[in-house]
């Protein structure tokens, strides 16, 4: 390659977006690989026959919900009541695995562009930013409170990749906005800013229905009764416990006929049992208890269940991300998942690096690629993630997006009939020349090879010429192109006037509250 060649490529690759391959652009990756079995069938029966023992010997706590409550009493679980509003719920053994009959084993969450509609379950893969964190930061500002502006940014370089096919939920927490009323602004920035599916509110029952009826407005409430067009992700309290919040959440979004993530967040030794395999029983009691509890409120209603496996340091008490062992958990996952017929969420690009470097990426490949080759069928905190989740940087976005985009090819899996095979390539000019001008070499060299927008792949004295810049660097210069391009995807105005009409009647209705 010439210099001059050098060069163009080196502009190509400041100005075009992240990733190329125009061909790999789907609205979601259909799985062309197979997925890893990490245990044979007597450990899975194990670990499922120890999930029954938790949930019909120990039990689960709910908290502050009646209704859910009588649900599970009527059900035919075991309900003793505790103390005022908290019950012991146990369960027969096979009792959830029979609720859990009706639930969908795909379904379609539908976005406001159809184009963009993403499948949940059978050999689908949907990634989604990174969710929850308070802090931002970047390479200008460093570690900072996240506001709506910085939502709103997150959300804009989401949409601009082909690599993301979910716009997420909680990409950061807006703290210059009321708790009380954030949700109504983030579901807002979602539909504005995005057209791809995404999540929304589950901090309180009334958030969730705000983030249901905004739907309603967006899509039509027929449509909505009918279809998947959000979801939530909810938490249990673990060890063991539902509170009234996430219950009464999850029922309002199965009410609704809306999807609902079921999410153990374990850190193995403080809430949960500290041996992985202890960890995934426990995990799997409670997804499922808590999907039941969606099936017994509507049956059919969508639900995902879901693993947050953690380790620690057990020197520290600190948790610890993207390690071996959770990531094993993630590989068992995913076989417990596809043995139940349901959906998965769990793993992504995990680190507890404070910079976007080589520790962030190393551990965040060892956890996102557990929930590749485990089947994992929906992926939040795909890009983002750092700082063990308290932070959401910039820099770490764009380098997990790059990630994301190989992943796409990755997925494709392999070819091998007599054009790929290549014999022809061999043939045409025969031992000793090269390649370069062979017709099979110009039938494939657009799509043969993932190519980075992002990587660095000059020769050292090339790169040493322009300045020794870094990934972090180039993540840097590039997160910032991808806002001064970006153009919102178009949305219909009377739409978009309704909902800031609902958002301005309800903010209204209440005053501001800080905790």
């Amino acid at each position: 390659m010439t210099i001059a060649q050098r060069r163009r490529k080196k502009s190509n690759r400041d100005t075009i977006a992240p990733g190329a391959n125009p061909h790999l652009r789907v609205p979601y990756i259909t799985r062309g690989i197979p997925t890893y079995d990490l245990l044979n069938d007597d450990a899975l029966e194990r670990i499922e026959d120890t999930a029954e023992r938790i949930l019909a010997e120990i039990g689960i706590e709910l908290r502050e919900d009646a209704e859910a409550m009588r649900l599970f009493k009527e059900a035919g679980a075991e309900v003793r009541e505790d103390s005022a509003e908290v019950w012991r719920v146990r369960f027969p053994r096979g009792m959830v695995r029979e609720i859990l009959q009706t639930a969908p084993e795909t379904f379609i969450q539908h976005a406001r562009n159809p184009a963009n509609n993403v499948q949940i379950g059978g050999d689908a893969m949907v990634l989604a930013p990174a969710y929850g964190s308070p802090f931002v930061m970047d390479l200008d500002q460093g570690r900072r409170y996240g506001t709506i502006k910085d939502f709103q940014n997150f959300i804009k370089l989401a949409q601009s990749s082909p690599w993301l096919h979910h716009s997420g939920g909680t990409i950061c927490e807006p703290t210059d906005i009321a708790v009380n009323k954030r949700h109504l602004d983030m579901v807002q920035s979602h539909i504005r800013y995005s057209d791809r599916p995404f999540l929304g509110s589950i901090t309180a029952p009334e958030r969730a229905e705000d983030s249901i009826e905004m739907c309603r407005i967006l899509f039509g409430a027929d449509f909505v009764d009918q279809n998947c067009v959000i979801m939530g992700n909810f938490n249990t309290t673990s060890p063991l416990v539902l509170d009234g919040v996430t219950s009464a959440g999850i029922r309002a979004y199965a009410a609704a006929n809306q999807g609902s993530i079921h999410l153990p967040f374990l850190l193995g030794g403080a809430v949960s049992p500290l041996t992985m395999a202890g960890s995934i029983a426990q995990c799997l009691a409670e997804t499922l208890s808590s999907c039941a509890l969606a099936q017994l409120t509507r049956p059919g209603a969508p639900v995902v269940m879901a693993g947050f496996l953690s380790s620690m340091a057990l020197r520290t008490g600190s948790p610890t991300f993207g390690t071996p062992e959770p990531a094993l958990g993630s590989l068992v996952m995913g076989q417990l998942s596809r043995r139940y017929k349901l959906p998965l969420r769990c793993a992504g690009n995990f680190s507890t690096s404070k910079m976007p470097d080589g520790q962030a990426m190393q551990q965040a490949m060892m956890s996102m690629m557990s929930a590749v080759q485990g089947g994992a069928n929906y992926i939040l905190h795909s890009a983002g993630f750092l700082d063990g989740l308290l932070s959401m940087s910039y820099e770490k976005f764009m380098m997990d997006l790059d990630m994301c985009g190989a992943l796409h090819s990755y997925m494709r899996g392999l070819e091998v009939t007599d054009d790929t095979l290549g014999f022809d390539a061999l043939a045409q000019f025969g031992p000793g020349e090269h390649l370069f001008g062979t017709d099979h070499t110009l039938r494939h060299y657009k799509t043969a090879y993932w190519d980075s927008g992002f990587n660095d792949d000059q020769p050292f004295e090339t790169w040493d010429e322009a300045g020794r810049i870094d990934a972090s660097a180039r993540a840097n210069t590039q997160w910032k192109q991808v806002l001064r391009d970006y153009e919102a995807p178009p949305l219909d105005i009377t739409k978009d006037q309704e909902i800031m009409a609902f958002i301005e009647q309800k903010k209204a209705s209440m005053p501001d509250a800080w905790h």
